[in-house]
Parts: C-alpha cells; sequence; structure tokens
C-alpha cells in the first residue's frame, strides 16, 4: 500500500491520485473534494469555475461536492449540509488492481461548535475514490454511531465539463432524451439502471446504486449571472448529474447506509 502524492490545490491542501494506467484526481482535504479527474486518455471531465474559491472560505463552485446531511434547503441546517465545507482526513489509500483509491474520514468531532449544537449526533463519514482506466467510481458511507435514529439525506454533486450545454441529450431519466434549453433544476425519483450523457462525440455513463434520485441541474444565463461564484458564460461549460438520495432516510443506531456512485467515460 502507498500513500497517494501530498499536493495543494489553490491554497487548499490536497492528495492526487495516479493510476499506473494514468488516469488520475485531485481531491482537495476540504470537503473531500474531487475537483479534477482525468482518464487514462488525459482529458479532464470535470468542471471547475474559475470564480471559484480555492482558500476553504466558502464550497468550491464546480468537481463533486458531498452533500450531507441535508439537499439544498431541504432541511432546518445550513444549505447542502456541512460535508463539503469541513476539512477530512485520509484514512487509507494504495493502488490495487481496481487503479489508484484513497478513502476520506469525517466523524462528529471535526465539527466546530457551533455545528455540532445545530446537528446533535454521532456519525462517521467515509469516502472512497478511486481511479482506473477511463473511470472515476465512489463509494460514501454514513455510520450512525450514536444511540438514537438520525434523519439524513446525501449527494455528489458532480460538475460534468462540456463544450456546450445545448448540445448535451441525457438518457435514462425519461422516456425521451433530456434537453438544456434554459435554467434546469430537476429530482427524478426512483432511478435505476444506467444514465447516459451524450454532447457531440463524448459520452459518458453513469451508474449508481444506494442512491435512490437523481437531480439534474443548470444555472442558465439569468441565475449564473447572480452567482458571485460563477463567471456569466459558464453555465454553457457544464450540466449537474448527481446521485442523491433525498429522503430524508432514516439511520437508525448502529446502522450503515452507502451509495455507489460509477462514472465511465465512452
Amino acid at each position: 500500500m502507498t500513500s497517494p502524492e501530498r499536493d495543494t490545490f489553490g491554497q487548499l491542501p490536497a492528495v492526487r491520485l495516479a493510476s499506473p494506467d494514468g488516469a488520475e484526481a485531485i481531491v482537495t482535504l476540504y470537503g473531500a473534494h474531487v475537483v479534477s479527474w482525468k482518464g487514462a486518455r488525459g482529458k479532464e471531465h470535470l468542471f471547475l469555475s474559475r470564480r471559484s474559491a480555492l482558500d476553504g472560505s466558502r464550497a468550491i463552485r464546480g468537481g463533486v461536492p458531498v452533500i450531507f446531511p441535508q439537499f439544498a434547503e431541504r432541511g432546518a441546517g445550513m444549505r447542502h449540509g456541512f460535508a463539503r465545507v469541513l476539512p477530512w482526513h485520509v484514512e487509507r489509500s494504495g493502488v490495487d488492481s481496481g487503479g489508484a483509491y484513497a478513502v476520506f474520514v469525517l466523524d462528529e468531532t471535526d465539527l466546530p461548535p457551533a455545528l455540532a449544537s445545530a446537528w446533535p449526533h454521532r456519525f462517521a463519514l467515509a469516502l472512497r475514490v478511486a481511479v482506473h482506466g477511463n473511470e472515476l467510481s465512489m463509494t460514501l458511507e454514513v455510520r450512525n454511531t450514536g444511540a438514537a435514529a438520525f434523519p439524513f439525506a446525501a449527494a455528489l454533486h458532480t460538475y460534468h465539463l462540456v463544450d456546450n450545454v445545448a448540445a448535451v441529450r441525457i438518457e435514462g431519466l425519461e422516456a425521451e432524451p433530456v434537453v438544456i434549453r434554459d435554467k434546469l433544476d430537476q429530482v427524478y425519483q426512483g432511478i435505476a439502471g444506467l444514465i447516459a450523457m451524450q454532447c457531440g462525440t463524448n459520452a459518458l455513463h453513469h451508474e449508481q446504486s444506494g442512491f435512490t434520485d437523481a437531480v439534474v441541474w443548470n444555472p442558465g444565463a439569468a441565475d449564473a449571472a447572480a452567482l458571485s461564484d460563477l463567471e456569466d458564460d459558464e453555465y454553457r461549460r457544464f450540466v449537474c448529474i448527481e446521485p442523491a438520495l433525498l429522503g430524508p432516510a432514516t439511520l437508525e443506531a448502529g446502522a450503515v447506509w452507502r451509495g455507489e456512485y460509477r462514472l465511465k467515460a465512452a
């Protein structure tokens, strides 16, 4: 077993995962946030805003934010939860037949007092990130280490890099392919099987389990202009297709929930 290469991304401590076949990913410890994923062919697949904060002052705009314990404003806590704005720890890492991987962990002892009082539950999160060939796989595990049940939601809010969002076609969500003509913020429940995104000659296959829902989002021109951490024209260069458990689900004392997510560039 080997350790990932220690790195920095902007001003943030990060690790770089490098598979022997050339695939690589960069994950910041801030939020256990995948900010770059390149397949073995060297092509970048994740969008990152040119105006995103990379100093820990606010959530990163782009990549793969980890959403926990609430989605958006669906709860009384912090929007999209606290997991994406706290420092995680590397528990283990290495290279195996599945490529290069690292496991990042977070628990209630990592919460500052204000957050701990607002969400007073004992928990342990583990995020496994692996790259191999032209695949990125992520497994999010939520463990209730306390004596009482708690509600939660979870998602991996993936910003897929595209040449032109108007050319995107998404299959596997509706009877007809989903196209993005303007602002889109749509929840799809009970998702099973594959989701395929086509943009020109580029294709990406999305597979999820444990996550019961999927969310497709693009802010469109008007909302993009109102976002301080996004250039006005950058909405054209991404679409979010994210595996989600919107629930909220209830996790009993001692129980574990696991959501798996795999992306493959065709």
